[in-house]
């Protein structure tokens, strides 16, 4: 049907309801029959935007001219813009969009919020490469500048880059004992796979040639037995158990921080993609001081025992909830499992079909690791479905996907369709035969698209140990459109700089400065991307009956953009700067408030100064499959 065909129908089933009222974009008929102002303050509009295009995110209205926000935070009239200003009062206030794209806000599906903000406490490499003389340098400065910490104050780094030394470069202890200090010394790798300790830190966590690996970790030996200082995956919890936590009130006030980031960048609601205990008793201090202004839906992370215990996990899962539904903001009924781990090397950890190649492109028997069988996994997703929470499955590799299908196929056959829209995270590698199994198992598909462009970790960390055949088959996208999947969006913020229209660019193009990845594949349209980043996302969360589109009712989570998003060129959606963010019609970000810049600056840059020295894959993200490591960064207590 065309959208003049659509909208004759809706004009002629109002009859002679008036303009606003045909449109169904004003609630009360009186007042669309009359076309009179309100006579109360009440019933008029707090604010009015207009002066730019409105995407509705309907189907059949894609566009209008104007939108006027209720004094109870929802969204009062879409529609004309000589309509819409019908409703104004004595103190409305209207922001004129000066021909920018006025939009429901970006819905981050899969991001790590309040750990972007904590890690700002430690200092960080950058995920940069080092010669052994320059990290030793640099690592200098920090002990510098933190000289009061001497002897005994653990100097803990973010974001080191595992395969940032020269090749042949042996990660020993004994590059960090040569540092001027005694105090312990932690480097976290930036893959969140590796840490990289000096003899103090082995010492204090009593970590000798006797220790066993832990399950799912390895400590790594030197050639004379002796522990390298290299802990791998839950052998890091070893040295992070003994790690101080940091200061509440630096936690919260950094936390708050990260989260003004997000309103500058236009997310009105995320998901919290691992959440902790710890971290719930910190939303819960945000809220009550007023430095909560997202909504948020936690996705509760469950360790490895707790999804073998199918019916512990729903205990635990449901004590979270009945201890902290009641904070403001928070939105619970996901759960969150890690199935496997990365793909990129050295980590090679994530779980594929078909072994991974070596360096000269021959087949090992390595196939990456599968932390949950498909088995307890189906187990885990039947209970947990029946009693209505839904699963949020990290799968990177074809293997650790086609378990997440099978699991939430188990469940569609104990329970039936039940819409609880369980999703897999990330799918860099799926295979194409399990992109049909999607829309059938009403499974959505949250993608990080930040990721589908060529540099160093796409090509020089992988092409050459999956071969080009696999490689072309990288962030289905379109593949999963195609076959009716339902698209979502997330940054995975910390582990890439977040910038949420540089994100929706690169889906539809897949460049990067060192060229496109597959865009002629798996590109997505620019409406489409735009989609996923908000009713996409809104569907995913099971929140789509309160946000995602702007439609009278609904809260005001609206963004005003300083350009045309659906006109200016794919390249230029980038440079997109978010002007104004409405949460449930409140002013989170405004561009124009005396500071607001400065604040935003603050923090870590949106966009790092090159797309190839983006943030390691998954370094907040804990992608280890396991319980998370207990850092001086964590939010509590694992």
């Amino acid at each position: 049907m065309s959208l003049d065909l659509a909208r004759r129908r809706l004009l002629a089933a109002a009859g002679a309801a008036g303009a606003a009222g045909a449109l169904g974009l004003v609630p009360s008929g009186a007042f669309a029959a009359s076309g009179r102002r309100p006579s109360g303050s009440r019933r008029s509009a707090a604010t009015i935007i207009h002066g730019g295009r409105v995407l509705t995110g309907l189907p059949y209205l894609p566009r209008q001219e104007a939108l006027a926000v209720g004094r109870d935070g929802r969204i009062l009239a879409v529609g004309p813009a000589s309509v819409v200003r019908r409703l104004a009062g004595r103190d409305t206030d209207f922001v004129d969009a000066r021909g920018g794209t006025v939009m429901a806000g970006i819905i981050d599906a899969h991001a790590h919020c309040l750990e972007a903000g904590t890690r700002t406490l430690n200092p960080s490499l950058g995920n940069q490469s080092y010669t052994v003389a320059a990290l030793q340098a640099k690592l200098t400065g920090f002990l510098n500048a933190s000289e009061g910490q001497e002897p005994d104050g653990w100097l803990v780094v973010e974001d080191w880059n595992p395969v940032g030394l020269p090749a042949g470069t042996e990660t020993h202890h004994r590059v960090l004992d040569a540092l001027p200090t005694r105090r312990p010394i932690a480097l976290k790798g930036s893959d969140a796979h590796n840490m990289w300790v000096n003899q103090r830190a082995l010492d204090l966590a009593k970590i000798t040639s006797n220790t066993p690996d832990p399950a799912g970790g390895h400590i790594v030996h030197d050639s004379a037995g002796a522990p390298s200082g290299l802990l791998k995956d839950t052998a890091q919890d070893i040295v992070a158990a003994v790690i101080p936590p940091p200061d509440r009130d630096k936690t919260l006030a950094a936390a708050a921080k990260a989260l003004h980031q997000a309103a500058a960048n236009g997310i009105t609601t995320y998901m919290d993609a691992a959440t902790e205990p710890g971290t719930l008793g910190l939303y819960a201090d945000l809220a009550a001081s007023d430095r909560l202004p997202q909504r948020v839906v936690p996705a509760l992370r469950l360790d490895t025992d707790l999804i073998r215990d199918p019916k512990a996990a729903l205990a635990h899962v449901n004590e979270q909830r009945a201890a902290h539904g009641q904070v403001p903001g928070l939105c619970f009924g996901t759960v969150k499992v890690f199935l496997d781990g990365v793909i990129e090397h050295p980590a090679q950890t994530a779980a594929l079909l078909e072994p991974y190649l070596d360096a000269n492109g021959k087949p090992t028997d390595n196939r990456g690791d599968l932390y949950v069988t498909a088995t307890e996994y189906g187990r885990l997703a039947a209970v947990l479905d029946r009693a209505g929470w839904q699963l949020h499955a990290h799968a990177i590799g074809d293997r650790a996907v086609r378990t997440a299908l099978d699991g939430y196929e188990t469940a569609v056959r104990a329970n039936g369709r039940r819409g609880n829209r369980h999703t897999i995270a990330h799918l860099q590698l799926v295979h194409p035969d399990d992109y049909r199994r999607f829309a059938p198992l009403g499974v959505v598909a949250c993608m990080q698209l930040q990721w589908a462009m060529r540099n160093v970790w796409t090509m020089d960390a992988l092409l050459p140990y999956i071969g080009p055949d696999r490689h072309r088959l990288m962030y289905p996208a379109r593949s999963l459109e195609r076959h009716g999947a339902a698209l979502s969006g997330g940054s995975d913020w910390p582990v890439d700089p977040l910038d949420s229209f540089n994100q929706i660019r690169t889906a539809v193009d897949r460049r990067g400065e060192e060229g496109a990845l597959y865009p002629e594949r798996e590109g997505i349209s620019r409406s489409t991307s735009l989609r996923m980043h908000t009713s996409g996302s809104a569907h995913q969360l099971r929140i789509d009956h309160e946000t995602g589109v702007l439609t009278p009712g609904r809260a005001a989570d609206v963004i005003v953009l300083d350009r045309d998003v659906t006109r200016v060129p794919v390249e230029d959606i980038s440079g997109t700067e978010v002007r104004l963010t409405l949460a449930g019609g409140r002013r989170i970000w405004d561009a124009e408030r005396p500071g607001a810049q400065a604040s935003a600056a603050s923090f870590a840059a949106a966009r790092p100064a090159s797309l190839a020295t983006v943030h390691g894959r998954h370094a907040a993200c804990g992608c280890h499959g396991r319980r998370p490591v207990a850092s001086p960064l964590s939010l509590g207590p694992a």
